[in-house]
């Protein structure tokens, strides 16, 4: 110790600084505490000039103090030498330990903040908002503005009002304004009482996003540090943008964009100086500074917010003078969230939204919902629907429709209609209507046939028929003989449908409707092969979509995603494609389809590229449909009246409406072609028939007398339907409704369709066994031309 104490006095010394004087020793054991008011001397006497580098870091170091000072230290007795050693230990042991305490503490906490990602897409609690395919907002609910505004698009007089009325020091502290603090805890002090807060915008953006209005220094030191991590990470601009679209400004306004409507009846741009300062004015207290409310107290604080910018340098006297002397002009408004453009569609989705979420993240609110429409094709779709409502309705006698649009790779709903007037009607007449199909649904029982093995070469009989007491009628009440499967779709011939459906049998009909995507109720009954059964256009035309997606069913579906209120996505759809039908039978339907718009009732519907579709028409034409598709789009129409009272109408206006929409759709895209016919002799089917065992039949073939032949005047040449007309209890009179009792109440008249025409001869007695009557000419509908055209093999008679 002495030797060290040595060394130090004399490098003190060869420094040159003035000589440690020595001390008695305290009785205490303490040194003599002359050193500070030595350091004092120090500080104020000038620096000795020419000092060497030995000098300078002598001086620096404070050499001759450390000196003294271990001198006085060596010259206590050892009981006083390790008072004095361990006291100053444990002060710095006990000063390290609260330091490092603290700032273990303050890492810990700073870890479990949560991260700022989180401000740029957060939404306030209760809120929905709805958009389309392209990001553009559909429909906002709840307590939110229907614009996001951007900073740059923010006025630059709103930013100012807010800086100098909320937080003058904004843009120099860190977060936390410290002077703000202690300002405010003077006047309070002072006051003795609450009259001035020092939460800084940050303070309270991290508030509105992370906490709550809770009272209690918990909540104050997570907000302060939560403050001090958004100014850090985010740009001032940043958290302006997000502030001042989220702070709650009274009357249900939240954010600026909402305020200028409810307030002013304006969008943020067109607010003046004294509207502004209005709403610069009331975060402090919203209820009691908003002009709806008190509009004196809203100009006095408005007054305030001008002496503010001027003294901040935003504005001159004049202009505050100016701005204090405008009268504010208020202009309640409905907040625009309440609207949308499309009202069908945007509950449609809100109705969806139970299947993805529980039902408390939905009370919670604060979701954004991605959804599949197409503005554009939605736009045109509305125009096409709601302009034939108002100006061919009248004339036709139809009052509302309907249109849905899908796209049939994804199964997304494209655009949708549900009516004419969502003011008058919310009722969805896209997706909540019933309504029997008519001959629309007759694809689904030739697609089951063709399933089966059929061909749709396969020929029929149409001709007078009753099976069971049912009497299927055609709509011209005119018969064409001897027809294959294919004609008879294009023409739309109702007996033989009944007769298609008896052979493939009720229970594979169903079951590939369910398969396809109708989920209504369907009743084994003759009646179903011309639509008796009630279904809704969103599930049929899910089903024509099946097709057009080379018979893979994906399920239609109208959101995307959904995303909390912090932007977490929470659902994300993902819909798997299920083989509903085998590749070849959906190529053969699709080309018998085509041929109903080249030749039959669909004709109206042609465009300039390949187009597959039915029409469909209930008793007295009350229900006018068509859905037709092409391989990229599906989009089903139906026309009537919601007291189910007969239209003077035909399905052919259907079937034009379908046209117009689809030619605005299609313009730019892509023709793309069909899939190609499959070999069709000797093709086999991927399911098995199970014909209907009637109780009764009349057959239907031209000699009345000749009961000997099959049930339908199937020829028998399927190898998976006998066509036998033999009795059996599993399907008797009472299981097919009052289907049976001959009532026409499922009458499937087409009234504009074009029909078979007959050959000019009378009808023949019925050919003497192997021998087939000659066919009549078939009328084909011209084929695209890179599919091959199988020949056709002529329609024969069955063999008795």
């Amino acid at each position: 110790m002495g030797n060290f104490i040595s060394k130090l006095k004399s490098l003190s010394d060869k420094s040159g600084n003035t000589q440690a004087q020595k001390s008695d020793v305290s009785t205490d054991g303490v040194p003599p505490t002359n050193g500070a008011q030595q350091d004092d001397e120090l500080k104020s006497a000038p620096p000795p000039a020419n000092r060497s580098p030995l000098q300078k870091l002598s001086s620096t170091l404070r050499l001759p103090q450390i000196a003294d000072r271990a001198a006085a230290v060596a010259n206590l007795s050892y009981k006083g030498r390790s008072i004095y050693r361990y006291k100053r230990l444990w002060l710095a042991l006990f000063g390290l330990a609260a330091g490092g305490g603290f700032a273990w503490g303050y890492w810990s906490l700073d870890r479990t903040l949560p991260s700022t990602a989180d401000i740029p897409k957060f939404v306030r609690r209760g809120t929905l908002t709805i958009k389309a395919a392209d990001g553009t907002i559909l429909q906002q609910r709840g307590p939110a503005t229907r614009d996001k505004l951007a900073y740059k698009k923010l006025p630059e007089k709103l930013v100012q009002a807010f800086v100098a009325s909320e937080d003058h020091r904004f843009y120099q502290h860190s977060g936390i304004d410290f002077q703000s603090i202690g300002r405010a805890i003077a006047k309070n002090v002072v006051a003795r009482d609450v009259v001035e807060g020092a939460s800084t915008i940050t303070q309270q953006l991290a508030r509105i996003v992370y906490l709550n209005q809770e009272q209690s220094l918990k909540r104050k030191v997570q907000e302060a540090m939560m403050a001090q991590k958004i100014n850090r990470e985010l740009s001032k601009e940043m958290i302006l943008e997000r502030y001042l679209n989220l702070v709650y400004l009274g009357s249900g306004a939240y954010g600026v964009g909402d305020a200028a409507w409810v307030f002013f009846g304006k969008s943020v741009n067109q607010l003046t100086l004294s509207e502004t300062a209005t709403i610069a004015g009331l975060p402090p207290a919203p209820s009691a500074y908003s002009p709806l409310v008190d509009l004196q107290a809203a100009q006095v604080r408005r007054d305030i917010v001008l002496a503010r910018m001027v003294q901040a340098g935003y504005i001159s006297e004049a202009e505050a003078s100016a701005a204090k002397a405008e009268k504010l002009k208020i202009k309640p408004s409905t907040p625009k969230k309440i609207y949308s453009d499309t009202p069908y569609f945007t509950t449609y989705v809100q109705q969806q939204l139970p299947k993805y979420v529980s039902k408390e993240v939905l009370e919670e609110g604060g979701l954004t919902v991605d959804t599949t429409l197409n503005p554009k094709w939605q736009k045109k779709a509305d125009s096409v629907i709601l302009g034939a409502i108002r100006n061919i309705g009248p004339y036709e006698g139809f009052g509302q429709a309907a249109m849905v649009v899908i796209d049939p790779k994804t199964g997304e709903i494209r655009a949708m209609v549900g009516g004419d007037d969502y003011k008058k009607s919310q009722f969805n007449r896209a997706t909540q209507a019933q309504r029997q199909p008519g001959s629309s649904f007759k694809t689904i029982v030739y697609t089951t046939a063709l399933a089966a093995g059929f061909s749709p070469y396969d020929g029929y009989l149409d001709a007078t028929y009753m099976v069971d007491g049912y009497k299927p009628k055609n709509a011209n009440r005119k018969y064409s003989g001897w027809m294959s499967m294919r004609d008879a779709i294009a023409q739309s011939v109702n007996v033989i449908a009944v007769k298609v459906l008896i052979d493939v049998g009720f229970e594979p009909t169903i079951k590939m409707a369910k398969a396809m995507g109708i989920k209504s109720k369907l009743l084994p009954a003759y009646s179903l092969a011309l639509g008796s059964s009630e279904v809704n256009l969103l599930e049929m035309t899910n089903a024509y979509a099946t097709l057009a997606n080379k018979g893979k069913f994906i399920e239609a579906h109208a959101i995307r995603r959904i995303f909390d209120r912090k932007g977490r996505v929470i659902y994300d759809a993902k819909f798997k494609a299920k083989q509903a039908v085998d590749i070849g039978s959906v190529a053969i339907i699709t080309w018998m389809l085509r041929g109903v718009i080249s030749s039959g009732t669909g004709q109206p519907a042609a465009l300039d590229r390949p187009v597959a579709g039915k029409t469909g028409t209930s008793e007295n034409a009350r229900d006018l449909w068509f859905i037709g598709y092409i391989p990229q789009l599906v989009a089903g129409v139906w026309l009537g009246n919601d007291d189910n009272q007969p239209t003077g109408s035909a399905s052919a206006t259907a079937a034009e409406l379908w046209h117009n929409f689809m030619v605005s759709a299609t313009k730019g895209m892509k023709v793309e072609k069909f899939p190609e016919l499959p070999t069709i002799d000797g093709r086999k089917g991927t399911i098995k028939a199970k014909p209907v065992q009637t109780n009764s039949t009349s057959s239907g073939f031209y000699d009345p007398e000749d009961t000997s032949g099959s049930s339908s005047g199937y020829d028998g040449s399927n190898p998976n339907s006998s066509g036998s007309g033999g009795s059996s209890d599993s399907y008797n009179s009472g299981s097919y409704s009052n289907d049976n009792s001959g009532s026409s109440q499922y009458y499937e008249p087409e009234p504009s369709a074009p029909s078979y025409q007959a050959p000019a001869a009378a009808p023949a007695p019925a050919p003497p066994v192997n021998e087939a009557p000659a066919p009549p000419p078939v009328v084909e509908p011209a084929p695209e031309p890179a599919e091959p055209e199988p020949p056709p093999p002529p329609a024969t008679a069955p063999v008795n």
